[in-house]
């Protein structure tokens, strides 16, 4: 399997919410968040290569630091790191740079998504999408059991009020959010969806924690308390 699938690891320079966030050093640890997830994903055996897709110098050192072959810096051409580059765009990109047959999606912003969740995930994609092709591809989920209410239709969007004003929380329909831990696809289905997921993802569950995504500055902090308090 390991000649099969690659890791992908997306960065660029010049974040704007959260400055330097993938390599500025997080819970004492030099390279940051981005060493943090490189570490992780050295230590998945069943995927082969580690795709690090980037403009950023700084990126750069700390992957070359691990003098690991697994690691592969590809450069990333500017037009396809600016913050008013479309998402499509860079997602048709990817698949032209990854010689393997699966694509696994990570974010180094994902520092809670650790070797467990990894190798979990790989086994619901082999299981699910390779051997018995009940999904095409798989998506990190967090389950979403509240009162939802759209401001726009002036409504709850996840359970009908005529029927039941306030259900327990467990009897609503449950919603998921696409949390962005992780994506894992066939890189034929990236050609043939020109998207990071199929049309039938499976979706992977992951708890508020292993899910928790560093996007604002507070995140940055929340979680390097979280990361010394859960010995990561």
């Amino acid at each position: 399997m390991a000649d099969k699938i690659a890791f992908f690891l997306p960065t660029r320079k010049g974040s704007e919410r959260v400055k330097n966030k993938n390599t500025r050093t997080f819970a004492g640890i030099e390279g940051g968040i981005l060493r943090v997830k490189i570490e992780q994903l050295l230590q998945v055996e069943r995927v082969g290569s580690i795709v690090i897709s980037t403009n950023d110098l700084e990126t750069m050192a700390v992957a070359e630091s691990f003098k690991d072959h697994r690691v592969k810096i590809v450069e990333r051409p500017e037009h396809l790191c600016l913050s008013s580059t479309v998402i499509e765009d860079f997602i048709n990109y990817i698949p032209s740079i990854i010689d393997a047959e699966h694509i696994f999606w990570v974010h180094a912003t994902a520092p809670f998504a650790d070797i467990e969740v990894l190798n979990n995930a790989l086994d619901c994609y082999e299981e699910n999408v390779i051997k018995n092709a009940t999904f095409d591809s798989l998506l990190s989920v967090t389950k979403i059991q509240q009162f939802l209410w759209s401001k726009k239709y002036n409504k709850c969007i996840n359970h009908d009020r005529s029927l039941v004003k306030w259900p327990r929380t467990q009897d609503l329909d449950p919603l998921y959010e696409i949390n962005h831990a992780f994506y894992i696809n066939s890189k034929e289905n990236y050609y043939r969806y020109h998207d990071r997921i199929g049309e039938f993802p499976f979706l992977y569950e992951l708890d508020k924690i292993h899910s928790f995504d560093i996007d604002w500055e507070e995140d940055f902090t929340m979680a390097e308390m979280m990361y010394r308090q859960l010995c990561f």
